[in-house]
This record gives C-alpha cells, structure tokens and sequence, in this order.
C-alpha cells in the first residue's frame, strides 16, 4: 500500500483574535474532602497492602509490591454524592518514588462497585498535574474516589490537591444592544457525551479554511455558492506543523476563537521528523528530534485546558516498513512524548493518534505499534485521515484494532473523503465524495472531517499540476458530485 499524502499547504494565518476578559463563573462545589491533606489524612482510607502518612504537606502513600491486581493496593475517599448526568472533573498532583502505573476511579463505593470514571495513568519521580473530566452514569451520595496503586513492584505514591468539581455555569452574557454583537453564552447544562464533547456546543467552523478562503477571494466564481454551502460551511480540522513561524501562538489564537464561541475545535499536529517516508508527497517535518519536543510542547501548551480534539501526526505508524529500526525507535519517542504532553498540558483535550487506513497495517501490527508509541497515555486513536475507506470499513478495522489493544482505547474516523468508500487508488482518485460532516457518534466516538475536502493529495491523479494540500475547486465540485 503506497503511503498516503497529507496537507502541506495550510490556509494563510488567522487575524489575531481579540478575547474580551470573561465575567468570571461561579465557584464550583469541592466533592473531595481535605484533598490538601492539611488535615491529617481523615477521611482518607488505605487498604492492607498500604500505609498513609503526611510528610511535606503531600499524603505519602507506602505501596507494597508483588500484588497481582491494582486494586489490591488502594487509597480512597467515600460518600461522594453524585448526579447522573452532570460533568466533573477530578484533578490532582502526583509523582511516585519510582516510574510506575497507576488507575484513578470514580465509582460506587459498595457492591457492585460500579465505575463512572477509569483512567491509568503513568506516575515519574517529578510531580505533574492530572486533570480527567467525565459525565456521570451515576446518581448516588454513595461514590467514592480511589486511587488503585497495585500490579507491581512496591514503590511510594505522593499525592497532594485532589479536587472533584461539578463544572460550572458560566454568567450569562448581557443583553446585545444595538451597537453591540452577540457574545455567544455558555450552558449551565451539559451537553451529550463528555470532556471536551460536554463542554462545547458543536464542532468548530474554521472561517480561514483553504475552501473558506477561495470562496471569500472567489466570490464571483460559479462554483463558490456550492462550495460555500456543501464544503467551507462544515466543521473540518486545522492542520499545523513547520509552515507556523510560533506553533504555541498559533494553536493558542485557533483555540481561543472556538472557546469564544463556546465550539470543539478540531486539530492536527503534523511535522514529526522524516515524515512520508516512503517518498510519497508530503515529505518534510521537523529537523531532529529535539525541535519535535520542542515543537509538540510548545503545540499541548497553547491549547492549555480549553476544550479541543487533536489527531496526532497522521500516517507516521504506517510507513515502518521504508524506515530502519533505529528510525522507527525514534519515532516512537517522539510520539510517546507527544501523547504525554497533550496528557499533562492539554487538559481539556482528547486527542488521537492516527492509526491508518484499513487497507495498509493488519490490525493486530497497527495495535503493538499505537501501544510502542504511547496511544494509553491519551484517548484513543483516529483511522481513515485522508483515505477513503468508508465508514463502516474503517469501523471495522478500528474495532480489531482497540479489540488487540486490549483496553479502553476509543477511536474516530476521517469521514471526510468517503462517501463513495475507495477504489483502491491514494492520490486525487476519481469518483469519490464526501462523506458525513462533524458528528459525535455514528460507529466510532466522533466522525470528523480531518482531511480538508478539495485539498490536493499531489501532483496527481485528477489533478495534475496541483501541490499537496493546495485548494482545488475543480476537486471540491467532483467532490461534491461524487464524480
């Protein structure tokens, strides 16, 4: 399977976006009681296989090893009340005396220990923040938090500022006056789904789009009111990478204007090193492997802990076969150090790396990889970008995929290209369509338009002449019309 191409050309920049100061939210209701363990450790409980003690302001929580589960050494608080249906966040500091695994839970705390929230996480020496928002499945006054700390060799857990927070109704916005714009306002009541899902009201709109720009610039152009209403209209991704003189500032303006309108932005960060390495159109990235740290740290941090969903570096698990071992252990580095980073900078972000295409990596071979290159350490992963597979192909794959991965992976799909599925071909084919716009759901946990729709793959197929990822409206109409 020749290697996919990818966007080069990415829209001209984004005016700078003006964000007025927000009227500040009402506080949030603290669930956890003496999470700054300023008060001793009570009401704090430990299981056989720990002991608790407050050293330094931290709680200091001996693990013993060689238990088979990692509920066989817990800590936890109980008589949590929660309500079915409403958006938390649990937060806290942690490190441990040694790098180790651990999972985090919110559930009942009685029989049948039914969870609403499960996440593992990996703990350094050095002390991060983590930070996981989740909507309930239970109403209780019954909850508990835990912290499960078993399943290997003994070690100590620090912990310290554990919060469990209701999310908060923002103050409405005024009442627009006539010489003033609606400012957009945000919902005391959650939105369907969870994180970042929760806490926007739909998929973002890019206004500088490559199609938004040519319909803008091209106006006059019979093709622009088809284009406008089928393509530039429709929530569809932001691709960054080498072309963004400061990747921080960048990210940040993008994001800032989809939370100022109260919208998921969707993005995609592409300049790992050596990049298409089976020479196909879209070669390039960053210089080594430092500048990639630099520049994906650089990318979590702008984003912050605002809401966003961002596919991490399409194709680069898929072209293994046109790189040497040595290549590919460094590219497992640096995506394993972009997950953590997105997992310790990008709080409010679920974000995704790409997976493939159906048709390229058997999926059992494209499991052991996501799992080299660090896919537990964030939401799941994303298959189809800038293929044409359809939806219920890409499903199947993705599902074989998470089913060897062995755990709660979830995953999304590129469906924006996919209309009529594939005919075999990569670059500029003809006869495809798109496919379903933006959704949350439908076969995967989001449906996303990743690829820009009329952005070329190439000097190829039916459009010669046309760079990668320039904007063709000849390819945006055929596109549409599925011919």
């Amino acid at each position: 399977m020749r290697l996919l191409t990818r966007v080069l050309a990415i829209t001209a920049s984004a005016a700078t976006v003006a964000t007025a100061a927000a009227t500040p939210a009402s506080a949030a209701a603290e669930l956890v009681v003496n999470g700054t363990f300023a008060g001793g450790t009570t009401p704090w409980w430990n299981s056989a296989d720990t002991s608790m003690a407050v050293s330094g302001g931290r709680l200091q929580v001996k693990v013993t090893g060689g238990t088979a589960n990692a509920w066989d050494a817990m800590i936890g608080q109980n008589a949590i009340t929660l309500a079915k249906g409403k958006t938390y966040t649990l937060s806290f500091d942690a490190s441990a005396s040694a790098p180790a695994s651990a999972v985090t839970t919110v559930q009942l705390a009685a029989s049948p220990y039914t969870r609403t929230l499960t996440k593992t996480f990996s703990l350094g020496t050095t002390s991060k923040r983590y930070s996981f928002p989740f909507t309930s499945t239970l109403a209780t006054t019954g909850g508990q938090v835990s912290f499960q700390l078993g399943g290997g060799a003994g070690y100590t857990f620090s912990v310290d500022d554990v919060s469990l927070t209701e999310a908060s109704s923002a103050t409405p916005a005024p009442t627009p006056t006539a010489t003033s714009k609606p400012t957009p306002t945000t919902t005391a009541t959650p939105k369907p789904g969870s994180g970042p899902l929760a806490q926007t009201d739909g998929f973002y709109v890019d206004p500088d789009s490559n199609p938004a720009t040519w319909v803008r610039d091209n106006s006059g152009d019979s093709r622009a009111a088809r284009i406008r209403s089928a393509i530039s209209s429709k929530p569809m991704a932001r691709w960054f990478g080498n072309w963004n003189s400061d990747i921080g500032s960048a990210v940040s303006s993008y994001v800032a204007a989809a939370d100022k309108a109260g919208k998921l932005p969707v993005l995609v960060a592409y300049n790992i090193p050596g990049r298409d390495a089976c020479g196909g159109h879209s070669g390039g990235g960053a210089g080594s492997e430092a500048a990639y740290k630099t520049w994906i740290s650089a990318f979590a941090s702008g984003i912050g802990n605002r809401p966003a969903v961002v596919v991490i570096e399409p194709d680069s698990l898929g072209d293994f076969g046109c790189m040497s071992d040595a290549a590919v252990q460094e590219r497992n580095r640096m995506l394993t150090y972009a997950t953590q980073q997105f997992r310790d900078k990008a709080t409010g972000t679920w974000a995704y790396l790409d997976g493939g295409n159906s048709g390229w990596v058997a999926a059992g071979t494209m499991a052991t990889r996501l799992a080299n290159a660090g896919v537990r350490n964030i939401r799941g992963f994303s298959v189809n970008v800038s293929n044409y597979y359809t939806t219920s192909e890409s499903a199947t794959y993705a599902k074989a995929v998470k089913s060897a991965l062995g755990d709660t992976a979830t995953f999304v799909i590129d469906t924006s290209r996919n209309g009529n599925g594939s005919n075999g071909e990569w670059c500029n084919p003809a006869g495809r369509k798109l496919g379903v716009p933006a959704q949350a759901g439908g076969a995967a946990e989001m449906l996303l338009w990743v690829k820009v729709p009329g952005d070329s793959d190439g000097n190829c197929g039916i459009a010669p002449g046309v760079p990668a990822g320039q904007f063709s409206p000849a390819i945006a109409v055929r596109l549409i019309d599925g011919t």
